[in-house]
């Protein structure tokens, strides 16, 4: 067990990211005075990342919009930002982390906040017009070539989670024809179920977008025809091809653990933390890249939502000023959303692919609805599309632990 830090000990954050940035926030606010190191891989300042694949994609907001704070206001935080700075392990007992130049940084207290990145689909990493999306230059890279394809330009997504989907509706709401590959039967078929995730597909067939399910990527090559200059050719396992001027890969991310190998933290499927996100003496983790037993049920989750990640950073960082041993535990009810052809999809709680849906409210003419989740005699999560109002209505019940029987209730009312 560690004891609360010393007011003016040195914390440091690594990763610049939204988990990085509101732990330096939460740090300040508990008036912490000493030195807060923050130390990100990007060169640019935080940044909001849901925007990348909605309003920035599309070119309605700037770069500076996304910013988390201008550049005064940062200043204002009394943190020292070291930008374009990878680091490449951890000492726990020594309590460094070293930086690829070979520069040490010391720390009284370290927040782990490194996220995820990308997953790529293998042999296409370095193919022109091919991408994935995670950071600020992955966007600025599609908009560039969807500018040049112009009008009508060819846009293959291969994977429809919610990247893919938000990556595929708003190409098409710039006028793309736009093919959105799935290897599951269904979208979001392991996160949202079936019957959900086949509300989906609807939401995008509605939208002219060809979306082809059960379909494996076999292989991706470059050819020189078309009106388009180079293209890219999508082959597929049922040995058809699709025709690309831009590709978008969007089939998940893997946590940024690579740098703690060897460090002796826990690493399987992120950094494995107790309940009160500490992963080792003076060491907690926040955001993407934390995975930690949720209170309300002690199965280890990692959640890749914004909001995880808001709270997450501030949980972390009041934690690590305390000591675990006056820490509290990290409980949030999940939430995220993704805006998709003007329609907003919300989901509270954590929903398993085997939980029983029942839709409790819907409309298919202007795609509305709500559906509550069962696992066991338990409200599990809460879905609705272009519904925020009623959605909220369950968020108390999933904090206390209700029953289904007390979510119908309210879904009656």
């Amino acid at each position: 067990m560690s004891d609360a830090l010393s007011t003016n000990s040195t914390v440091v954050i690594v990763g610049a990211s939204l988990a990085g940035l509101r732990a330096a926030e939460e740090i300040r606010h508990e008036g912490h005075t000493g030195p807060v190191i923050v130390v990100g891989d990007e060169h640019h300042a935080p940044y909001d990342r849901p925007p990348l694949s909605k309003q920035l994609l599309a070119g309605v907001w700037d770069v500076e919009r996304i910013r988390h704070h201008a550049p005064d206001k940062l200043d204002g935080l009394g943190i020292s930002l070291r930008l374009g700075r990878r680091v490449t392990s951890l000492d726990v007992g020594a309590r460094t982390v070293t930086i690829e130049d070979g520069n040490r940084i010391e720390y009284d207290g370290l927040v782990v906040a490194t996220g995820a990145a990308a997953r790529p689909l293998p042999g296409s990493e370095r193919m022109a017009k091919v991408h994935t999306l995670r950071t600020l230059d992955d966007c600025l890279g599609i908009r560039a070539d969807l500018e040049v394809a112009g009008t009508g330009a060819r846009v293959v997504v291969i994977g429809a989670g919610f990247i893919g989907s938000e990556v595929a509706a708003t190409c098409r709401g710039l006028g793309a024809e736009v093919t959105l590959l799935e290897a599951l039967p269904t979208p979001l078929g392991r996160v949202l179920g079936d019957r959900m995730g086949e509300a989906c597909a609807q939401l995008h067939r509605d939208n002219g977008v060809t979306l082809r399910t059960g379909v494996f990527v076999a292989g991706l090559t470059t050819a020189s025809t078309g009106n388009h200059g180079d293209t890219v050719q999508v082959h597929l396992s049922d040995e058809t091809s699709v025709v690309a001027d831009v590709v978008v890969v969007g089939i998940g991310v893997v946590p940024a653990v690579g740098w703690l190998e060897g460090s002796g933290l826990t690493l399987d499927n992120g950094v494995v933390c107790d309940e009160t996100l500490f992963a080792a003496d003076r060491v907690v983790a926040a955001g993407d890249v934390a995975r930690w037993p949720h209170p309300a049920t002690g199965e280890l989750v990692r959640v890749e939502h914004w909001t995880n990640a808001a709270e997450g950073g501030a949980a972390s960082a009041r934690n690590l000023l305390a000591g675990s041993a006056a820490a509290e535990p990290y409980g949030p009810v999940p939430f995220f959303w993704s805006d998709q052809y003007g329609v907003k999809i919300q989901m509270l709680g954590l929903p398993g692919p085997d939980d029983e849906v029942v839709v409790v409210e819907e409309s298919s003419e202007d795609h509305r609805l709500v559906a509550l989740y069962r696992r066991g005699d338990r409200l599990q999560a809460a879905l609705a599309f272009s519904r925020p109002r009623q959605l909220m209505s369950y968020r108390s019940l999933l904090s206390e632990g209700a029953s289904f029987d007390d979510a119908m209730e309210v879904a009656r009312a």
